[in-house]
C-alpha cells in the first residue's frame, strides 16, 4: 500500500487536523457524520496525526458541522440541478463523494497549488481542481458565472487576512447570478481564543476573524441575505455525544450567547 507524504506549510496542514477528525468520527460506535472515505485515507497518510492533540469535543464538532453543511448542499442541488458547487479551502474533504452530485452539476474543488496537488494524487474524483489563493481573485475566470452557485467554505474564514473573506466573497456573488453561501461562523472571541486550542496551538497558527451578529454579513456588500443560522449545540445529533459532554452540550445550548461561541451554521442568498 501507498503511504502520503505531504510537505505543507502550517495553514494548509490544518487539512489534516479536520480529516484526523473526520476518521475519528467514523470509527465511534455511533459516528455522527460516518466517513470511512476520509479514515480510510487518513490511514493512507504518512503523519503523525497524535501530535495534533484532538479531543472527542473536536472530533463531534468537525462531524457534525461536516453533516448539516452537506445537507445545505444536497437541498441546493436538488432544487438546482443544472447548479455550480464551490467547495473553498476544500483541503482533503470527501464532501463531493459525500453528496454525490448528479451528471449536471459542476463541482470545484479549491485550495491552494500544493494542496490541490496532493488531492489530486490520494483522492482522485470527477471534481474540478483549482488551485488557488483565495485572498486573489483571478481563479474566478476558470469557473462559469452564468449558472446559480452553492458556495461552501467550511472553516476558511479564520484564516484570510484582514478583509480578504469580505472581498473573496463580493468578487464570488458577482460573478454568479444566484445562489447561497454556506459557512461555519465563528464569533470574534472564538477566532481570537482559536490560537489557544491545544490542536492549533500544535501546529502554531494564530487565527484572525469572525464576527458575532449573523446579519453582518450583509453590510459587505456582496448582497447577501441572511436565511438561516443553525446553533448546533442545538442540532437533535448531540443526543448522540458522550457523556459528560452530552449534558455541557445541552447545558450551553440554552444560552444563545454561549452557544455561538461554539459551531453555527451560517446561510445567505444572493
Amino acid at each position: 500500500m501507498h503511504r502520503w507524504r505531504p510537505e505543507l506549510g502550517l495553514i494548509q496542514e490544518t487539512l489534516l487536523l479536520t480529516l484526523h477528525a473526520r476518521a475519528l468520527d467514523a470509527g465511534r460506535p455511533s459516528p455522527i457524520l460516518g466517513d470511512t472515505l476520509s479514515a480510510d485515507l487518513a490511514g493512507d497518510i504518512d503523519y503523525d496525526f497524535g501530535k495534533l492533540k484532538v479531543k472527542p469535543n473536536l472530533v463531534l464538532t468537525t462531524a457534525l458541522r461536516a453533516k448539516k453543511l452537506d445537507d445545505v448542499v444536497r437541498a441546493y442541488i436538488a432544487a438546482h440541478p443544472g447548479c455550480v458547487v464551490l467547495d473553498l479551502g476544500c483541503g482533503l474533504d470527501t464532501r463531493m463523494f459525500r453528496c454525490d452530485p448528479p451528471p449536471g452539476v459542476d463541482w470545484y474543488d479549491i485550495d491552494f497549488p500544493e494542496v490541490v496537488h496532493l488531492r489530486a494524487e490520494c483522492l482522485p474524483g470527477r471534481s474540478h481542481l483549482v488551485g488557488a489563493d483565495l485572498t486573489g481573485s483571478d481563479w474566478l475566470t476558470v469557473i462559469p458565472g452564468d449558472r446559480p452557485a452553492m458556495i461552501v467554505a467550511e472553516g476558511l474564514l479564520p484564516f484570510m487576512p484582514g478583509d480578504s473573506f469580505q472581498a473573496m466573497t463580493r468578487a464570488l456573488t458577482g460573478h454568479f447570478p444566484s445562489g447561497e453561501l454556506a459557512l461555519n461562523g465563528y464569533t470574534r472571541f472564538a477566532a481570537w481564543a482559536m490560537k489557544y486550542h491545544p490542536t492549533i496551538k500544535a501546529l502554531g497558527i494564530k487565527a484572525a476573524q469572525g464576527f458575532d451578529d449573523p446579519h453582518e454579513p450583509e453590510s459587505w456588500g456582496a448582497g447577501l441575505e441572511l436565511i438561516e443560522e443553525q446553533i448546533l449545540t442545538r442540532a437533535p445529533e448531540t443526543a448522540r455525544f458522550p457523556q459528560p459532554l452530552r449534558a455541557l452540550t445541552r447545558l450551553t445550548a440554552r444560552s444563545t450567547a454561549l452557544s455561538r461561541q461554539g459551531a453555527r451554521i451560517l446561510r445567505y442568498r444572493f
